[in-house]
């Protein structure tokens, strides 16, 4: 690495980089807990709020490979990346900020609205996330990644305890400090960030396996093969836990606000204890998995959500019980079900990574995310169907299910590749499950 690109290199403009991704999941934390209620002012059906609430995760399957791609090769005078940002981010503030507004109006606005903010917050959500590799060195994007996870995960904290209590004022005013917030990142983006990044690299010719991740069937023909069978059963593990997680995510402020008569903004900030644990307890998760194995600390989150998720429903027996009420009660299990997940969560994209060793990175990222997001295409609309048909408990016993499944997919896949001598797994990982 020569000295001109080290001397290139601050911590400081990562942290600026981190505020577009700290607006990202801010914006993506609070749309996903408050637009199903926001849409329940038309729609009675759980199933059709959660099929729209998958929209956006419908986009990013079909149209972020493609715009990551193009945003790899095209060449502007505001460099690669900052062209997506200009054109998506204050777009989708404008029509974020309008959400409330068109739900006063119409359904049929209401929907232009949001998928107008949906595409607008596509075109610039792989260039946004593809800014910090572009301006950090090889050596130094562990501690760069850590800085931007941690940014998002204060942005869904941000979200989910202080837009929340705006939106118990006034429903509009989450929406107006959140898209301004968004506009506020754009702008410390545009005057921060370098028009010809010192770290990014063009590629004109890519190995097969690091373009397949962009191609569905090009990617579920490759893990047809023997030799993937494992990796497959591993990535077919997270396309199901994902599948509950995703699901509580995006309709558990339906299930407090209709079947616990709780207030909307009480909702989402009992949902914030979730989060917060996520946060606090991601770096100690990620030390745990150092030592006994990614996959074995992934198994023993996968055993622990369901039991958490399981027990919810069941918490308004305690009333008189204990002596603290049910919506405390609520937020310390879900506290305690964010450190589960923080077992499971922190884990998966780097053991994924591993899978294919060092020549299959690109490629087995690629396929994480599409397995990831695939999910969240269907799971609103399949646990909110399973509320319309079996009441609004089904949402966590519809996803306690996805966990144990899960769980056995991710423990079987895991013995087929520590099996095979052919690929490189790392040592803690090499354990007996």
């Amino acid at each position: 690495m020569s000295l001109v690109k080290t001397d290139q290199f601050k911590y400081s403009k990562i942290f600026v980089i981190g505020s577009g991704f700290f607006a990202l999941t801010l914006i993506w934390t609070f749309y996903n807990a408050y637009m199903p209620l926001i849409l329940g002012d038309y729609i009675e059906s759980r199933a059709i709020r959660g099929a729209i609430m998958g929209l956006d995760n419908l986009l990013a399957v079909l149209l972020i490979p493609i715009i990551g791609a193009w945003s790899d090769k095209i060449d502007t005078k505001l460099g690669n990346r900052l062209p997506f940002l200009a054109v998506g981010m204050p777009i989708a503030a404008i029509f974020f900020i309008l959400i409330p507004f068109s739900a006063d109006i119409t359904l049929l606005v209401l929907l232009v609205v949001d998928i107008v903010f949906l595409f607008a917050m596509t075109i610039y959500r792989a260039p946004v996330i593809a800014l910090m590799p572009d301006h950090t060195p090889v050596e130094k994007r562990s501690m760069a990644n850590g800085i931007i996870n941690f940014m998002g995960g204060v942005g869904a904290i941000v979200a989910l305890f202080g837009l929340s209590t705006l939106y118990g004022i006034d429903r509009s005013y989450p929406f107006l400090v959140a898209g301004l917030l968004l506009l506020l990142a754009f702008f410390l983006l545009y005057f921060t960030v370098d028009r010809k990044p010192a770290y990014s690299e063009k590629i004109d010719t890519e190995l097969e396996e690091s373009q397949a991740y962009r191609s569905f069937f090009t990617s579920l023909k490759l893990l047809k093969q023997e030799k993937y069978r494992g990796h497959l059963l591993v990535l077919v593990a997270i396309f199901l836990y994902f599948i509950g997680y995703t699901g509580v995510e995006a309709l558990f402020t339906v299930y407090a606000v209709e079947y616990l008569n709780m207030e909307e903004s009480t909702a989402g900030l009992t949902l914030g204890f979730f989060s917060l644990s996520f946060v606090l307890f991601a770096i100690p998760a990620g030390l745990l998995g150092s030592k006994l194995g990614k996959a074995p600390v992934m198994l023993y989150g996968l055993l622990f959500l369901p039991i958490i998720f399981f027990i919810i429903p069941l918490l308004s027996y305690f009333n008189g019980i204990l002596p603290i009420n049910e919506t405390l009660l609520l937020q310390i299990v879900l506290f305690i079900g964010g450190i589960s997940w923080a077992l499971v969560n922190v884990q998966a994209y780097p053991l994924v990574a591993d899978l294919g060793g060092k020549n299959r990175i690109g490629f087995f990222t690629g396929l994480y995310y599409l397995f990831s997001m695939a999910s969240a295409i269907v799971a609103p609309g399949v646990l909110g169907l399973l509320m319309d048909l079996f009441s609004h408990p089904a949402l966590f016993y519809g996803a306690s299910i996805s966990f144990i499944v899960a769980y056995f997919f991710l423990r079987k896949g895991h013995k087929i590749i520590t099996s095979n001598k052919h690929f490189e797994i790392p040592h803690n990982d090499v354990k007996n499950i």
